[in-house]
C-alpha cells in the first residue's frame, strides 16, 4: 500500500561501461545479501563490504541508500504486485484474500529488508513506487470482493493492510532464528479476527495522513511527508 502515491516516471540514464556495469550488479547482490539478512537500518558501509568496493564506488551508483533499496528490491516488489494479481483471478474472493495475506507475510519473514519496504514509503524512488500503488489498487478491489462474500467483516479498511504487515514485520524482526515459525500463528489470529461475524466493533483505522508519514518516517532518510492523496 502507499498511501499518497507521488508520479510516477524515471528518466533514462546512459548506458555504463562493462566494468561499472559488473561493480552496479555485485552492490545490488551484495544489498540483497545484507538488507534480507539485516532489514534496511544495515549501513551501507555493511553492503560494501559485502560487495568488495569501497564507498564512493556504491554512492557513484547510488547517491542515497534509498536509491540502493529501490534498486535492490524492485523485483520483489513486483512479486508483490503478481501475489495481488494471482489473489484477485481466485474464484473465492475470500481465499483470495487470506491467500494473499500469507503470501505477502511469508516474503516479510523470507527477507527481513522486504519486511521494512513493505511498511515503508520511498519517495523519490518512481518505479517502486508505482508497482506498490498498483498492488494497492488491485488489493482494494479485493477487499470489496471479499466483502461483498459477507466473509470479511465490513469494517476492515484497507490501511489495515499496513498495520497487519507492520505487526509482521515486528514479529519477524523480533523472533528472528530463535522462533522463525512464530509469524504463522500471528497471521492466522489476524485472519481469524477479519472474519464474519464480527465480535465487535474496531477502533478508528489510523488517519491517512498519520499513517503515511509513519511510513515515510520509517524510510532510510527520514524527511517530511509530501502531502498525500485522499484515502481509498
Amino acid at each position: 500500500m502507499n498511501p499518497g502515491a507521488q508520479p510516477t516516471g524515471d528518466s533514462a540514464t546512459p548506458p555504463l561501461r562493462s566494468d561499472a556495469e559488473r561493480n552496479r550488479g555485485r552492490i545490488i547482490a551484495a544489498g540483497r545479501t545484507v538488507f534480507g539478512r539485516d532489514g534496511l537500518n544495515a549501513s551501507m558501509a555493511s553492503v560494501a563490504r559485502e560487495a568488495g568496493v569501497g564507498i564512493a564506488t556504491i554512492l557513484r551508483h547510488f547517491p542515497t541508500k534509498e536509491d540502493l533499496v529501490a534498486a535492490v528490491f524492485l523485483d520483489r516488489m513486483d512479486a508483490y504486485a503478481d501475489a495481488v494479481a494471482v489473489a484477485l483471478d481466485d474464484p473465492d474472493p475470500w481465499h483470495g484474500f487470506t491467500g494473499y495475506i500469507e503470501t505477502a507475510c511469508a516474503m516479510q519473514a523470507a527477507d527481513y529488508g522486504f519486511a521494512d519496504v513493505l511498511t515503508t514509503t520511498f519517495p523519490t524512488a518512481k518505479a517502486l513506487e508505482q508497482r506498490r500503488n498498483e498492488a494497492y489498487e488491485a488489493m482494494v478491489r479485493l477487499i470489496d470482493r471479499a466483502k461483498a462474500t459477507g466473509r470479511l467483516r465490513e469494517d476492515f479498511d484497507p490501511s489495515d493492510l499496513v498495520l497487519i504487515h507492520m505487526a509482521n514485520a515486528g514479529v519477524v524482526n523480533a523472533c528472528g532464528d530463535a522462533a522463525p515459525d512464530a509469524w504463522r500463528r500471528v497471521v492466522a489470529l489476524m485472519i481469524q479476527s477479519l472474519e464474519t461475524p464480527a465480535r465487535g466493533p474496531l477502533p478508528a483505522s489510523p488517519e491517512h495522513d498519520a499513517l503515511y508519514k509513519a511510513m515515510l518516517r520509517a524510510g532510510p532518510a527520514g524527511g517530511t511527508a509530501p502531502k498525500p492523496g485522499k484515502k481509498s
